[in-house]
Protein backbone atom coordinates (compact mmCIF):
# COMPACT_ATOMS: atom_id res chain seq x y z
CA UNK A 1 0.00 0.00 0.00
CA UNK A 2 1.55 3.40 -1.11
CA UNK A 3 1.90 6.04 1.75
CA UNK A 4 -0.44 8.25 0.15
CA UNK A 5 -3.15 5.83 0.29
CA UNK A 6 -2.95 5.46 3.89
CA UNK A 7 -6.04 7.21 4.05
CA UNK A 8 -8.22 5.30 2.80
CA UNK A 9 -7.35 2.32 5.12
CA UNK A 10 -8.14 4.35 8.00
CA UNK A 11 -10.80 6.40 6.93
CA UNK A 12 -13.58 6.34 9.87
CA UNK A 13 -10.87 5.54 12.57
CA UNK A 14 -10.99 7.71 15.80
CA UNK A 15 -8.17 9.86 15.99
CA UNK A 16 -6.77 10.12 19.88
CA UNK A 17 -6.13 14.13 20.17
CA UNK A 18 -3.15 15.26 22.08
CA UNK A 19 -1.68 11.86 21.90
CA UNK A 20 2.63 11.71 21.20
CA UNK A 21 4.11 9.07 22.61
CA UNK A 22 7.00 9.85 24.76
CA UNK A 23 6.97 13.36 23.49
CA UNK A 24 10.32 14.89 21.53
CA UNK A 25 13.10 13.42 24.15
CA UNK A 26 11.54 9.99 24.04
CA UNK A 27 11.42 9.01 20.40
CA UNK A 28 15.26 10.74 19.88
CA UNK A 29 16.56 8.32 23.14
CA UNK A 30 15.10 5.88 20.83
CA UNK A 31 16.50 6.87 17.72
CA UNK A 32 19.91 8.04 18.97
CA UNK A 33 19.99 4.22 20.50
CA UNK A 34 19.05 2.36 17.79
CA UNK A 35 21.92 4.41 15.55
CA UNK A 36 24.57 2.84 18.07
CA UNK A 37 23.60 -0.20 16.98
CA UNK A 38 23.57 -0.48 13.17
CA UNK A 39 26.14 -1.91 11.17
CA UNK A 40 28.30 -0.01 9.65
CA UNK A 41 26.68 0.00 5.56
CA UNK A 42 23.22 0.99 7.00
CA UNK A 43 23.81 4.63 8.13
CA UNK A 44 24.99 5.66 4.31
CA UNK A 45 21.71 4.07 2.70
CA UNK A 46 19.80 5.82 5.40
CA UNK A 47 21.10 9.37 4.50
CA UNK A 48 20.84 8.50 0.48
CA UNK A 49 16.87 8.02 1.23
CA UNK A 50 16.69 10.96 3.68
CA UNK A 51 18.67 12.99 1.39
CA UNK A 52 20.90 14.14 3.41
CA UNK A 53 23.59 16.77 2.51
CA UNK A 54 26.20 18.56 4.35
CA UNK A 55 28.45 21.25 3.09
CA UNK A 56 31.46 20.72 5.65
CA UNK A 57 33.02 17.76 4.21
CA UNK A 58 34.34 17.03 7.72
CA UNK A 59 30.52 16.68 9.51
CA UNK A 60 29.93 13.53 10.68
CA UNK A 61 26.73 11.60 8.83
CA UNK A 62 23.32 12.23 9.48
CA UNK A 63 21.41 11.35 12.37
CA UNK A 64 17.80 9.47 13.11
CA UNK A 65 17.32 11.48 16.13
CA UNK A 66 16.22 14.46 13.92
CA UNK A 67 13.15 12.80 11.95
CA UNK A 68 12.15 10.81 14.23
CA UNK A 69 9.98 13.66 15.42
CA UNK A 70 8.57 14.18 11.85
CA UNK A 71 5.37 12.24 11.83
CA UNK A 72 4.34 13.98 15.00
CA UNK A 73 5.51 17.44 13.59
CA UNK A 74 3.33 16.93 10.21
CA UNK A 75 0.27 14.92 12.23
CA UNK A 76 -2.24 17.36 11.88
CA UNK A 77 -0.95 18.33 7.86
CA UNK A 78 -1.73 14.42 7.83
CA UNK A 79 -4.79 13.51 9.53
CA UNK A 80 -5.25 10.32 7.45
CA UNK A 81 -1.96 9.07 9.32
CA UNK A 82 -3.20 10.01 13.08
CA UNK A 83 -4.66 6.47 14.10
CA UNK A 84 -1.26 5.04 13.01
CA UNK A 85 0.47 5.98 15.88
CA UNK A 86 -1.63 3.70 18.41
CA UNK A 87 -3.48 0.37 18.80
CA UNK A 88 -6.68 -0.15 20.93
CA UNK A 89 -8.52 -3.74 21.47
CA UNK A 90 -12.48 -3.19 21.76
CA UNK A 91 -12.45 -5.99 24.92
CA UNK A 92 -9.08 -4.06 26.92
CA UNK A 93 -9.60 -1.78 29.75
CA UNK A 94 -6.79 -1.95 32.23
CA UNK A 95 -6.19 -2.43 35.12
CA UNK A 96 -9.96 -4.24 35.05
CA UNK A 97 -9.35 -6.18 32.02
CA UNK A 98 -6.14 -6.71 29.56
CA UNK A 99 -7.06 -8.28 26.17
CA UNK A 100 -4.90 -7.64 23.45
CA UNK A 101 -7.02 -7.87 21.22
CA UNK A 102 -9.36 -10.25 22.59
CA UNK A 103 -12.34 -11.90 20.42
CA UNK A 104 -13.99 -8.55 19.61
CA UNK A 105 -10.47 -7.84 17.77
CA UNK A 106 -8.68 -3.92 17.65
CA UNK A 107 -11.07 -0.74 17.26
CA UNK A 108 -11.15 0.60 13.90
CA UNK A 109 -9.76 -0.66 10.28
CA UNK A 110 -7.56 -3.46 9.61
CA UNK A 111 -4.13 -2.64 9.03
CA UNK A 112 -5.43 0.84 10.47
CA UNK A 113 -3.47 1.09 13.71
CA UNK A 114 0.84 1.43 14.91
CA UNK A 115 1.35 -2.27 14.15
CA UNK A 116 -0.31 -2.27 10.87
CA UNK A 117 1.66 1.08 10.13
CA UNK A 118 5.35 -0.29 10.92
CA UNK A 119 4.50 -3.72 8.75
CA UNK A 120 3.31 -1.29 6.07
CA UNK A 121 6.19 0.96 5.97
CA UNK A 122 8.33 -1.95 6.35
CA UNK A 123 7.10 -3.57 3.28
CA UNK A 124 7.66 0.11 1.43
CA UNK A 125 11.30 0.07 2.32
CA UNK A 126 11.99 -3.18 1.51
CA UNK A 127 10.48 -2.62 -1.97
CA UNK A 128 12.83 0.06 -2.24
CA UNK A 129 15.68 -2.02 -1.70
CA UNK A 130 14.20 -4.00 -4.80
CA UNK A 131 14.24 -0.70 -6.86
CA UNK A 132 9.72 -0.80 -6.91
CA UNK A 133 9.65 2.02 -4.56
CA UNK A 134 10.61 5.65 -5.48
CA UNK A 135 12.74 7.87 -3.40
CA UNK A 136 9.91 10.45 -1.74
CA UNK A 137 7.99 7.28 -0.64
CA UNK A 138 11.03 5.39 1.23
CA UNK A 139 11.96 8.77 2.72
CA UNK A 140 8.44 9.86 4.11
CA UNK A 141 8.49 5.66 5.35
CA UNK A 142 11.92 6.00 6.66
CA UNK A 143 10.60 8.51 9.27
CA UNK A 144 7.41 6.81 9.69
CA UNK A 145 9.27 3.83 10.56
CA UNK A 146 11.48 5.53 12.97
CA UNK A 147 8.17 6.91 14.80
CA UNK A 148 5.79 3.99 15.21
CA UNK A 149 8.55 2.02 16.67
CA UNK A 150 8.85 4.40 19.56
CA UNK A 151 5.56 4.66 19.61
CA UNK A 152 4.84 0.41 19.91
CA UNK A 153 6.98 0.97 22.77
CA UNK A 154 4.79 3.68 25.15
CA UNK A 155 2.77 1.74 26.86
CA UNK A 156 -0.13 3.91 26.74
CA UNK A 157 -0.31 3.77 23.08
CA UNK A 158 -1.19 0.33 22.85
CA UNK A 159 -4.57 0.84 24.91
CA UNK A 160 -7.33 2.31 23.76
CA UNK A 161 -9.09 3.20 27.54
CA UNK A 162 -9.46 6.64 27.80
CA UNK A 163 -8.30 7.85 24.98
CA UNK A 164 -4.96 6.37 26.00
CA UNK A 165 -4.65 7.96 29.46
CA UNK A 166 -5.19 11.67 28.43
CA UNK A 167 -8.79 11.67 29.89
CA UNK A 168 -7.35 10.26 33.23
CA UNK A 169 -6.10 13.35 35.26
CA UNK A 170 -3.41 13.34 38.25
CA UNK A 171 -0.89 15.49 39.81
CA UNK A 172 2.74 15.01 39.25
CA UNK A 173 4.37 17.42 42.40
CA UNK A 174 1.42 18.71 42.83
CA UNK A 175 0.16 20.13 39.30
CA UNK A 176 -2.22 18.77 37.53
CA UNK A 177 -1.32 17.21 34.44
CA UNK A 178 -3.05 13.31 32.82
CA UNK A 179 -1.88 9.99 32.84
CA UNK A 180 -1.19 9.67 29.03
CA UNK A 181 1.16 13.16 29.61
CA UNK A 182 3.45 11.95 32.76
CA UNK A 183 3.98 8.71 30.32
CA UNK A 184 4.74 10.99 27.52
CA UNK A 185 7.64 13.19 28.86
CA UNK A 186 7.35 13.94 32.49
CA UNK A 187 8.88 10.93 33.78
CA UNK A 188 11.48 10.97 31.31
CA UNK A 189 11.87 14.85 32.28
CA UNK A 190 12.64 13.44 36.04
CA UNK A 191 14.69 10.73 35.50
CA UNK A 192 16.97 13.59 33.20
CA UNK A 193 17.25 15.77 35.89
CA UNK A 194 18.16 13.25 38.43
CA UNK A 195 21.32 11.25 36.34
CA UNK A 196 24.34 11.64 38.59
CA UNK A 197 27.30 13.53 37.26
CA UNK A 198 29.41 11.04 36.43
CA UNK A 199 27.58 10.24 33.29
CA UNK A 200 28.15 13.61 31.65
CA UNK A 201 31.48 12.11 31.20
CA UNK A 202 32.27 10.56 27.64
CA UNK A 203 31.96 6.64 28.19
CA UNK A 204 34.97 4.27 26.42
CA UNK A 205 32.93 3.21 23.74
CA UNK A 206 33.39 5.28 20.29
CA UNK A 207 30.23 4.01 18.90
CA UNK A 208 28.12 5.01 21.78
CA UNK A 209 29.61 8.71 21.44
CA UNK A 210 29.43 8.87 18.04
CA UNK A 211 25.53 8.68 18.36
CA UNK A 212 25.32 11.77 21.12
CA UNK A 213 24.72 14.81 19.27
CA UNK A 214 25.38 17.23 22.87
CA UNK A 215 21.64 17.15 24.17
CA UNK A 216 20.59 17.50 27.25
CA UNK A 217 19.46 14.16 27.34
CA UNK A 218 22.83 12.74 26.38
CA UNK A 219 23.77 11.65 30.40
CA UNK A 220 20.39 9.62 30.72
CA UNK A 221 21.21 7.64 27.22
CA UNK A 222 24.59 7.10 28.88
CA UNK A 223 23.16 5.75 32.02
CA UNK A 224 20.62 3.75 29.59
CA UNK A 225 23.90 2.09 28.33
CA UNK A 226 26.29 1.52 31.49
CA UNK A 227 23.61 0.13 33.64
CA UNK A 228 20.97 -1.58 31.00
CA UNK A 229 22.43 -2.16 27.68
CA UNK A 230 26.29 -2.82 29.04
CA UNK A 231 25.22 -4.68 32.29
CA UNK A 232 21.92 -5.86 33.44
CA UNK A 233 20.48 -6.50 30.01
CA UNK A 234 23.06 -7.28 28.53
CA UNK A 235 21.96 -11.21 28.15
CA UNK A 236 18.93 -10.10 27.04
CA UNK A 237 19.24 -7.55 24.53
CA UNK A 238 19.52 -9.57 21.55
CA UNK A 239 16.76 -11.98 22.60
CA UNK A 240 14.13 -8.52 22.33
CA UNK A 241 14.51 -9.29 18.07
CA UNK A 242 13.19 -12.53 18.25
CA UNK A 243 9.64 -13.45 16.48
CA UNK A 244 8.21 -16.41 17.80
CA UNK A 245 6.58 -18.75 15.45
CA UNK A 246 2.70 -18.12 14.06
CA UNK A 247 1.87 -21.06 16.59
CA UNK A 248 3.40 -19.71 19.13
CA UNK A 249 1.47 -16.55 19.10
CA UNK A 250 -1.88 -17.47 18.01
CA UNK A 251 -4.56 -16.35 21.00
CA UNK A 252 -6.11 -19.30 22.63
CA UNK A 253 -9.48 -20.09 20.30
CA UNK A 254 -13.15 -19.97 22.25
CA UNK A 255 -16.53 -20.79 20.70
CA UNK A 256 -16.90 -17.45 19.06
CA UNK A 257 -13.17 -17.52 17.17
CA UNK A 258 -14.00 -21.18 16.01
CA UNK A 259 -17.52 -20.18 14.28
CA UNK A 260 -16.34 -16.94 12.26
CA UNK A 261 -13.06 -19.65 11.22
CA UNK A 262 -15.76 -21.76 10.34
CA UNK A 263 -17.53 -19.54 8.09
CA UNK A 264 -14.00 -17.84 6.72
CA UNK A 265 -14.39 -14.78 9.32
CA UNK A 266 -11.17 -12.95 10.02
CA UNK A 267 -10.82 -13.47 14.00
CA UNK A 268 -8.82 -12.09 16.80
CA UNK A 269 -6.54 -14.88 17.15
CA UNK A 270 -4.81 -14.12 13.99
CA UNK A 271 -3.46 -10.79 14.40
CA UNK A 272 -0.26 -11.90 14.37
CA UNK A 273 -0.67 -13.09 11.10
CA UNK A 274 -1.59 -9.37 9.66
CA UNK A 275 1.51 -7.90 10.96
CA UNK A 276 4.57 -10.31 11.93
CA UNK A 277 6.88 -12.62 10.44
CA UNK A 278 9.99 -13.77 11.19
CA UNK A 279 11.95 -11.13 11.19
CA UNK A 280 9.87 -8.28 12.26
CA UNK A 281 6.78 -8.41 14.66
CA UNK A 282 5.30 -5.86 16.07
CA UNK A 283 2.08 -7.46 17.47
CA UNK A 284 4.56 -10.13 19.47
CA UNK A 285 7.04 -7.87 20.62
CA UNK A 286 3.91 -5.23 21.65
CA UNK A 287 2.60 -8.06 23.78
CA UNK A 288 4.54 -7.56 26.93
CA UNK A 289 4.64 -3.81 26.62
CA UNK A 290 0.80 -3.86 26.27
CA UNK A 291 0.73 -5.72 30.05
CA UNK A 292 2.50 -2.84 31.87
CA UNK A 293 -0.86 -0.86 31.54
CA UNK A 294 -2.31 -3.61 33.68
CA UNK A 295 0.93 -4.22 36.10
CA UNK A 296 2.43 -0.95 36.45
CA UNK A 297 0.62 2.17 34.49
CA UNK A 298 -2.67 2.61 35.48
CA UNK A 299 -3.32 3.20 38.92
CA UNK A 300 -5.51 1.29 40.84
CA UNK A 301 -6.92 4.40 42.43
CA UNK A 302 -7.99 5.27 39.13
CA UNK A 303 -10.89 2.75 39.91
CA UNK A 304 -11.94 3.50 42.98
CA UNK A 305 -14.46 5.73 44.57
CA UNK A 306 -14.29 8.97 44.82
CA UNK A 307 -11.92 9.16 41.66
CA UNK A 308 -14.02 7.28 39.91
CA UNK A 309 -17.45 9.26 40.21
CA UNK A 310 -15.14 12.74 39.37
CA UNK A 311 -13.50 11.32 36.49
CA UNK A 312 -17.26 9.56 34.64
CA UNK A 313 -18.09 13.10 35.18
CA UNK A 314 -15.52 14.76 33.69
CA UNK A 315 -15.75 12.49 30.19
CA UNK A 316 -19.52 12.93 30.48
CA UNK A 317 -18.97 16.81 30.17
CA UNK A 318 -16.08 16.48 27.65
CA UNK A 319 -18.13 14.41 25.17
CA UNK A 320 -20.57 16.78 26.00
CA UNK A 321 -18.78 19.44 24.43
CA UNK A 322 -17.53 17.51 21.65
CA UNK A 323 -21.14 16.84 20.51
CA UNK A 324 -22.33 20.44 21.07
CA UNK A 325 -19.36 21.07 18.60
CA UNK A 326 -20.20 18.51 16.34
CA UNK A 327 -16.73 17.43 16.54
CA UNK A 328 -16.27 14.02 14.93
CA UNK A 329 -13.44 12.58 17.02
CA UNK A 330 -15.72 12.23 19.88
CA UNK A 331 -16.28 8.77 21.70
CA UNK A 332 -17.43 6.93 24.43
CA UNK A 333 -15.98 4.32 27.36
CA UNK A 334 -19.09 4.33 29.31
CA UNK A 335 -19.28 0.23 29.21
CA UNK A 336 -19.05 -1.39 32.53
CA UNK A 337 -20.29 1.23 34.55
CA UNK A 338 -22.95 -0.05 37.14
CA UNK A 339 -24.51 3.82 37.57
CA UNK A 340 -25.24 6.11 35.24
CA UNK A 341 -23.70 9.41 33.87
CA UNK A 342 -26.62 11.16 35.44
CA UNK A 343 -26.34 9.60 38.59
CA UNK A 344 -22.79 9.67 38.96
CA UNK A 345 -22.41 13.63 37.80
CA UNK A 346 -25.22 14.46 40.62
CA UNK A 347 -23.19 12.54 43.10
CA UNK A 348 -19.92 14.35 41.94
CA UNK A 349 -21.45 17.51 42.26
CA UNK A 350 -23.19 17.14 45.53
CA UNK A 351 -20.02 16.01 47.41
CA UNK A 352 -16.81 17.18 47.97
CA UNK A 353 -14.22 17.54 45.22
CA UNK A 354 -11.84 14.79 45.80
CA UNK A 355 -8.41 15.82 44.88
CA UNK A 356 -6.70 14.22 41.65
CA UNK A 357 -4.52 11.48 42.43
CA UNK A 358 -0.55 12.41 43.04
CA UNK A 359 2.33 9.95 41.23
CA UNK A 360 5.15 11.29 42.34
CA UNK A 361 5.55 9.18 44.87
CA UNK A 362 7.49 6.25 46.29
CA UNK A 363 4.62 3.69 45.52
CA UNK A 364 4.05 4.55 42.16
CA UNK A 365 7.00 6.53 40.40
CA UNK A 366 9.72 5.33 42.59
CA UNK A 367 8.80 1.77 41.62
CA UNK A 368 9.12 2.68 37.91
CA UNK A 369 12.34 4.18 38.70
CA UNK A 370 13.68 1.26 40.70
CA UNK A 371 12.41 -1.17 37.86
CA UNK A 372 13.76 0.92 35.29
CA UNK A 373 10.56 0.52 33.45
CA UNK A 374 10.60 3.44 31.31
CA UNK A 375 14.64 2.59 30.35
CA UNK A 376 13.84 -0.82 29.59
CA UNK A 377 11.16 0.55 27.28
CA UNK A 378 13.39 3.29 25.38
CA UNK A 379 16.49 0.63 25.34
CA UNK A 380 14.12 -1.85 23.55
CA UNK A 381 12.57 0.32 20.81
CA UNK A 382 15.90 1.18 20.37
CA UNK A 383 17.22 -2.13 19.90
CA UNK A 384 14.25 -3.00 17.53
CA UNK A 385 14.44 -0.36 15.48
CA UNK A 386 18.00 -1.21 14.66
CA UNK A 387 17.18 -4.41 14.08
CA UNK A 388 14.37 -3.56 11.86
CA UNK A 389 16.63 -0.95 10.09
CA UNK A 390 19.46 -3.67 9.72
CA UNK A 391 17.02 -6.18 8.25
CA UNK A 392 16.32 -3.37 5.71
CA UNK A 393 19.62 -2.20 4.55
CA UNK A 394 22.79 -4.15 6.03
CA UNK A 395 24.15 -7.46 3.74
CA UNK A 396 24.36 -8.97 6.99
CA UNK A 397 20.41 -8.75 7.22
CA UNK A 398 18.74 -8.49 10.42
CA UNK A 399 20.70 -8.22 13.69
CA UNK A 400 22.50 -5.43 15.92
CA UNK A 401 26.26 -4.47 15.65
CA UNK A 402 27.72 -5.67 19.06
CA UNK A 403 29.67 -2.93 20.76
Amino acid sequence: MRIASFAVAVTGLTALPGALAWGAAGHEIVATIAQVYLHPTVLPNICHILNFTDPNPNAPLCHLAPVSTWADRLRFRMRWSAALHYVGALDDYPGQRCEFPGERGWAGSKGGNVLGGIRNVTGLLERWGEGETGEEMASEALKFLVHFVGDMHMPLHLTGRDRGGNSDKVLWGGRQTNLHSLWDGLLIAKAVRTVPRNYSLPLPYPQIEGALRGTIYDSYIRRIFWEGLLNEWVDEKDGWLACPTPKEVQQPQGALQQLMSLVGMNSARDVAGETDDEFVCPYAWAQPIHKLNCEIVWPKELDEPPYTHMRIAEERERRSRLVDTHDPHSHSHDEGLTNSPDELLGAHLAGPQPKYVELDTPAYSGVITKKKVVEKLLAQGGIRLAGVLNYLFADEGMGIRQL
